[in-house]
This record gives structure tokens, C-alpha cells and sequence, in this order.
């Protein structure tokens, strides 16, 4: 059984079936911060400041102590615990605030963020097989975005786009442990995906371009770059890296370095 937050669900999965969920959208903001935070006091003023901004009501503490007891309604029906065990072993209210306490292993988000401690630690030590896996295992626990399904505040989005920024730079680091393994046929399809995604991205670029090319791709490599300059010159009136137009002129070049681990990076 366990909570999720990167994907669609914000409760916690029952053995019985479906899990309970909360359909009004300030409670799934709540549920969502509290996930984000577990095992930390989430300080009343951000939950508030979630919720409504920078005008909250006069009535702004009250509406979130009754949304903090929606939520401990659905927990009580979903983990199959009494509400007086709910309120003061799992979302207990705490100085200034409200803490979730999640034991460990519950939380897809802690699940996530150990395997990509233990899979950058791997790669820290050399070992790029160890750490593609531990890594591509991390990246496998992602259904879709991060709390998708929860209309976000200002304080939600921040944490999303934090988020969804070390995702990406999760991915990238996988790729390149992949690509020094001379995995390039293999992360062709992801590549191609992230790079659809992310045209503005020049690390991603250059992978993309490095793997079609030693997937004798040449000319795919090179329409790859022409794609990244076009995009960069129409949107933000820049040129290419200087790093990005070095590679663009070994694969011209046919330069024997581009079959070298070292121009994964």
C-alpha cells in the first residue's frame, strides 16, 4: 500500500480496490502539500497561502481546519484506522501547522528520490551499469506528471517545477550513463521523446545528436542540430552553444572522437 504523488493519485491505494479520494479541488491542494512535505509540519501560513494567494478571507483558518478534517475522514476510510489513531499518529496538527507521517517505503516520492540517491552515488563511483538501472528504476516510478490532477497554487507549481526540473536531470544523467555504455540504439527512443519535449534544452540536444549519429544517423544528427538552431534563433534570438557547434562540426567531420565515451557529455 502506498501513497503517490508523482503520478495522478494523492491517496493512499487499499488492498480491497480503488482508493478514496477527495473530488473537491482546496482539500487536493492540502493533501498535495502535506504529501510533498511528509514527515515535516507544513506551517499553516503556506498551506493558506496555497490556497488563496495573497488575499485570503477572514474565514481562512477555520476553511482549512475543516479541509484538514475532510482529508482525515478519507484517511480514516482508506487506511482503515479510528479517527482518534488518524488525528494523532498520521496527520497530526503540530506547532503552527499540520505534519502527515508516512512510515518508510510508503511514499512513491521518498521511493523515488532514494533510488536516484543510490543511482547517482553509482555513477559517482564509476559504475555506470549499476547506476543506469538504479536511476531508469527511479524514473519508472513516474505515471504521467507530478500531481497532475490537482488544480496548483503558487506554492504547488514552485514544488512541481522543482520537481520536474531534477526529473530532467535525472534523465539526462541516466542517458549519459547509457550512451558511455555504448547504449545509444537503446536510448534512441527516450531521446527522441525529450527532445520533442524539451527543444530548447542544448544538453539534450547533444545527446540526441550523439546517439543518431553512432547509430549511423548521420544526417538525423545533423537535421537534429539545424532543429535546435532554428528553435533557438525564433524564440530567444540566440546561436547555439559553443560546445553544440563543436559537435555539430565533428559529425560533419566525421570526427572519430564522436565514438568516444568521452563525447557522451
Amino acid at each position: 500500500m502506498n501513497y503517490h504523488v508523482l503520478g495522478p493519485l494523492l491517496v493512499r491505494a487499499t488492498p480491497a480496490g480503488p482508493p478514496d479520494q477527495l473530488t473537491a479541488p482546496k482539500p487536493r491542494k492540502v493533501l498535495a502539500l502535506l504529501l510533498l512535505h511528509a514527515n515535516l509540519v507544513v506551517p499553516v501560513e503556506t498551506l493558506i497561502a496555497e490556497l488563496w494567494g495573497d488575499d485570503p478571507p477572514a474565514s481562512a483558518q477555520t476553511t482549512l481546519q475543516t479541509y484538514i478534517l475532510k482529508i482525515r475522514r478519507m484517511l480514516v476510510s482508506a487506511l482503515s484506522v479510528c479517527p482518534n489513531q488518524l488525528a494523532n499518529e498520521i496527520l497530526v496538527t503540530a506547532s503552527g501547522g499540520y505534519r502527515l507521517n508516512v512510515g518508510p517505503g510508503e511514499l512513491d516520492l521518498h521511493e523515488y528520490e532514494r533510488l536516484a540517491a543510490a543511482g547517482r552515488a553509482a555513477l559517482d563511483q564509476g559504475d555506470d551499469a549499476e547506476g543506469a538501472r538504479l536511476l531508469a528504476e527511479a524514473l519508472g516510478l513516474w505515471k504521467g506528471g507530478a500531481l497532475v490532477d490537482v488544480r496548483r497554487g503558487p506554492v504547488l507549481q514552485a514544488e512541481v517545477q522543482r520537481l520536474e526540473e531534477r526529473r530532467l536531470s535525472l534523465w539526462r544523467q541516466r542517458i549519459e550513463a547509457d550512451l558511455r555504455l555504448d547504449r545509444h540504439q537503446a536510448v534512441l527512443g527516450d531521446l527522441g521523446w525529450l527532445a520533442a519535449r524539451h527543444p530548447l534544452n542544448e544538453d539534450l540536444q547533444a545527446q540526441y545528436m550523439v546517439a543518431l549519429y553512432r547509430a549511423g544517423r548521420r544526417t538525423d544528427a545533423l537535421e537534429a542540430f539545424h532543429r535546435l538552431r532554428g528553435t533557438l534563433q525564433d524564440d530567444l534570438g540566440l546561436e547555439p552553444s559553443q560546445r553544440v557547434q563543436r559537435l555539430q562540426h565533428a559529425i560533419l567531420t566525421a570526427d572519430p572522437a564522436l565514438d568516444h565515451h568521452a563525447y557522451a557529455s
